[in-house]
């Protein structure tokens, strides 16, 4: 089968696609030329600040895994997965029953590529569900019937943005979605964010990257400071050591340790609402 044969109806593959990116970042097959054009690119502008894009997308997938079954293991049942992206191994549902049997998953994207792999690759389980949707608007998907058909949200839950809400260039409508994520969570839920940390990246860097992803479906990218992600969290509890580099992000591990937040790369955080 060519390249061409793989391309799903209403896929232009000619526009790199973020989530085609990550896959290739991730060592997958379900990418086009021009997604591993844009990727390389990317690859090597991180090769050049010292960083391997390649490693901080597989620890950020390591870190869906830690904070899936540290969420698992305490009681909560039912995650919501925002952005969901390509699935490859150890998509949430398959960490969740790993660790604890009965658990509901709904994955939300709003790539269609995305939509027709992930309904494939979950066809005939019934305790997951996949759902057309847009991070730009979390009240939609919050109240959307298929998601609320599936979850019980009046019950402790998951909401999961991972490496996700960098895409949304606008300071304060990245802000916005959050809280508005926040403003929904009852005592309970939990929030499991990452988001691209711009550390001590030059702005010419930053440009950049910002061209490569100006060119995908995404339109945009936005690197922030560390006060501006751990904001994300404001009036959760934080679990583990707080905002931190994605590597080190371990639910065992303390606050107030010696994290590297020079070099860019991508934070990530756990919070709790509890009340």
């Amino acid at each position: 089968m060519t390249e061409a044969d793989r391309v799903p109806p209403g896929i232009d593959p000619h526009v790199p696609s973020v989530a085609r990116m990550y896959d290739y970042y991730l060592g997958g097959r379900e990418n086009f030329a021009a997604d591993r054009a844009a990727a390389e690119q990317m690859i090597e502008l991180g090769r050049r600040m010292g960083n391997d894009a390649r490693e901080i997308a597989l620890a950020n997938r390591a870190f869906l895994g830690r904070a899936v079954r540290m969420i698992a293991e305490s009681g909560v049942r039912q995650f919501l997965d925002i952005g969901a992206g390509l699935p490859t191994q150890d998509n949430v549902h398959q960490v969740a029953a790993r660790h604890v049997a009965g658990s509901r998953v709904v994955y939300v994207d709003h790539d269609p590529a995305v939509l027709v792999h992930a309904r494939a690759l979950v066809a005939g389980l019934p305790d997951v569900a996949v759902v057309e949707g847009d991070l730009r608007d979390p009240g939609a998907i919050l109240d959307d019937p298929a998601v609320t058909g599936h979850l019980d949200l009046s019950q402790p839950y998951a909401v999961l943005m991972l490496a996700v809400l960098h895409f949304v260039p606008d300071d304060a409508e990245a802000a916005g979605i959050a809280a508005l994520v926040r403003e929904r969570l009852r005592p309970g839920c939990h929030l499991v964010l990452s988001h691209l940390y711009a550390g001590n990246a030059t702005e010419d860097a930053a440009r950049a990257g910002r061209q490569v992803y100006a060119g995908t479906g995404a339109g945009g990218l936005a690197t922030r400071g560390h006060d501006q992600i751990a904001a994300y969290f404001d009036g959760l509890e934080p679990l583990g050591p707080g905002v931190v580099p994605v590597a080190d992000w371990a639910p065992e591990a303390a606050p107030g340790g010696a994290y590297d937040l020079v070099r860019p790369g991508i934070l990530a955080g756990v919070g709790r609402a509890s009340r």
